[in-house]
């Protein structure tokens, strides 16, 4: 047996993915409900205490509706990677399968759904001065040269990365100088793991309606008190520094009680920036095999059909150019 198939008795689970806004979770609550479900969230901020709006966690009622894990799984000051999530994620499904429900893992945060199903492999460790070095070029001459540099040894890699991504691009060409290998090699000869079989369901929509939709769900979301949790987590003791507090719309309202910008600039920055990563979240999910693609919310009786057909995932379509990736 190959380290890309799934063993006889993996365990079956459902992934709804796309980019943010796509409209996941309401198709997700209803395939639950239809399928005896319960939903695993593939998000890397829903897991964050007290960051309910600006993160678009489901409602006390959605999680009344349907059982839903992956949530509040830490404080923001708190350290959390995709591996954790991976194996919080992989018991959560192992549980709801031996209760004799379906797991149905949603979510836009595609390097955890790659955890999950393919695996993360063994990095060396972080080598100080060789990150010192890059933050040295980085500091004087920004982030174009290394990424020249990891454009020769990994194309591949830099593809996936956004351009002023300085953090992911350090690493990959840190491990590249470390190991001699290029880090998109190393993850491929790393074993799978193959102990679930998921039917993937991709929602892809066009950038414009992704842009119509974001904006919409900025304006709900400071209807809703946005600002007030920006303010109830500083006054927690969670400093702008923090990485959770320099998230999507997070940064934007902290700069408005900092009395560096208005909230209207602030709601226009949060979109702009949110349309940004939905991009590169899009981009990512092309890269994805999947049983069921849609340019729109499918009916739920089409995501049903695809489900249960357990068609074998179609190729991802080839990447847009000039599209940035990110996990």
């Amino acid at each position: 047996m190959s380290d890309t198939e799934a063993m006889p008795d993996a365990i079956r689970i459902v992934a709804l993915l796309g980019p943010t806004a796509a409209g996941k979770s309401a198709l997700a609550l209803a395939l639950a409900e239809r399928l005896n479900g319960e939903i695993v969230a593939c998000d890397s901020q829903q897991v964050y205490l007290g960051m309910d709006i600006g993160t678009a966690k489901p409602t006390r009622e959605e999680r009344r509706r349907v059982p839903h894990h992956g949530l509040d799984l830490c404080h923001p000051d708190e350290p959390f990677h995709a591996a954790r999530w991976a194996a919080l994620a992989r018991a959560a499904c192992k549980s709801i399968a031996g209760r004799g429900r379906l797991p149905i893992v949603v979510g836009g945060t595609g390097l955890y759904y790659r955890a999950l199903t393919a695996g993360l492999f063994e990095a060396p460790p972080p080598d100080p001065a060789l990150r010192a070095r890059h933050r040295a070029i980085y500091d004087s001459e920004g982030n174009e040269p290394l990424r020249l540099r990891l454009l020769q040894v990994d194309p591949e890699a830099a593809a996936g990365i956004a351009p002023r991504d300085f953090v992911r691009t350090s690493r990959a060409l840190e491990v590249y100088e470390q190991t001699g290998i290029a880090i998109t090699t190393l993850r491929r000869q790393a074993p799978r793991p193959r102990d679930l079989r998921p039917t993937t369901l991709v929602l892809d929509p066009a950038l414009e309606e992704l842009r119509l939709r974001i904006e919409a769900r900025v304006e709900a979301m400071l209807a809703a008190g946005f600002l007030d949790e920006v303010r109830a987590l500083r006054a927690a003791g969670y400093g702008a520094g923090l990485k959770p507090m320099q998230a999507l719309g997070y940064k934007q309202l902290g700069a408005v009680l900092d009395g560096t910008t208005t909230l209207a600039e602030a709601a226009g920055e949060t979109a702009r920036a949110t349309h940004a990563y939905a991009r590169r979240q899009r981009t990512w999910f092309k890269k994805e095999a999947a049983s069921g693609r849609f340019s729109t919310v499918p009916p739920v009786e089409t995501a049903l059909e695809v489900i249960a057909s357990g068609a074998a995932p179609s190729p991802a379509p080839v990447q847009d150019q000039g599209e940035e990736t990110t996990g």
